[in-house]
């Protein structure tokens, strides 16, 4: 669809076609498994790099996945099936990222970083975050970093860069803040994969059989399902990017294919409006400003992450 900037597989700017943009994901599935009715029920999720399709398929959902980019639909399949982690452009920043860190800061080289990310008391956690690693230094880089301006802001695509919150290097520090406050840092995987670009010591291979994956659009795909033919969706931050008319159609495509008292997931990067941040106040994962979970027709599903 070319209301939306996914068509073109890529984060960053250059000429080329689609790329792996996503090696692992960056989304608690733990919000879907709270919110999401009863397992056997059927659902969609966008494929990107199969972790969510997997969670789910694994608590017994019946799973559809869903992705525009055939580069990312061909790894996702491939990691379903057991393949090794790659490396997508997702994956590259943060590795560049992390490096320079590393190079500036001593509290942010790795072995010293992974020592603070095996800590399982969130008290604690907090205590050694704003002592030792949310310093002056750190608040200096991500500014250069991610302010408009910024390194990422003039790599990314103009229609990404347009979602980046203005002053994002406050931002993501106030969100791991609040997440290391929150969650024991030893079981997040989500945190392991920003800070340390690895999966905590003993975290299962995502594979999963009996995942339907389909290339396409995801509101072509809502569009063209049979009436109510799903009892949830998660649409990842598909709206993170595309114009008002892309959600329009995908607000009528959604009321079409998901049914009555049926379940669907939103999340933003952007920084929440006047109704909070919904989940995201308790996802486990650090990016998202803003996570919706609706109910449609009724209200939203109350129920919390499981620990």
């Amino acid at each position: 669809m070319n209301g939306t900037p996914w068509a073109h597989g890529r984060l960053l700017g250059g000429l080329g076609g689609p790329r792996l943009l996503f090696g692992r994901m960056y989304e608690d599935w733990g919000v879907e498994l709270a919110a999401f009715p009863p397992p056997d029920a059927r659902v969609l999720c966008i494929a990107s790099a199969g972790d969510t399709a997997a969670a789910l398929c694994a608590a017994g959902y019946d799973v559809t996945a869903v992705d525009l980019n055939p580069v990312q639909l061909a790894y996702a399949r491939r990691r379903l099936a057991g393949a090794q982690t790659e490396e997508g452009s997702a994956e590259a920043v943060m590795r560049l990222g992390r490096a320079t860190a590393a190079s500036l800061l001593p509290a942010w080289r790795q072995e010293r970083l992974r020592e603070f990310l095996t800590l399982d008391e969130p008290a604690q956690q907090a205590r050694r975050w704003r002592a030792e690693l949310d310093t002056p230094g750190l608040r200096r880089l991500m500014r250069l970093a991610l302010r408009p301006g910024g390194a990422l802001a003039v790599a990314l695509r103009p229609s990404f860069a347009g979602v980046v919150p203005a002053r994002f290097d406050e931002v993501l520090r106030r969100r791991l803040e609040r997440t290391v406050s929150t969650h024991p840092n030893a079981h997040n995987p989500w945190l392991w994969r920003l800070l340390a670009g690895a999966e905590p010591p003993g975290a299962p291979a995502p594979g999963a059989a009996g995942v339907r994956l389909v290339e396409g659009d995801v509101v072509g795909v809502l569009e063209q399902a049979p009436r109510g033919g799903y009892d949830a969706v998660t649409l990842s931050n598909v709206l993170d990017g595309p114009g008002p008319e892309f959600a329009r159609r995908l607000r009528a495509a959604v009321r079409h294919a998901v049914r009555p008292g049926g379940v669907v997931v939103l999340r933003s990067a952007r920084e929440p409006g006047p109704e909070g941040p919904g989940w995201a106040a308790q996802d486990r994962s650090v990016l998202w400003g803003v996570v919706r979970v609706v109910r449609l027709g009724g209200a939203a599903p109350d129920r919390r992450i499981a620990p």
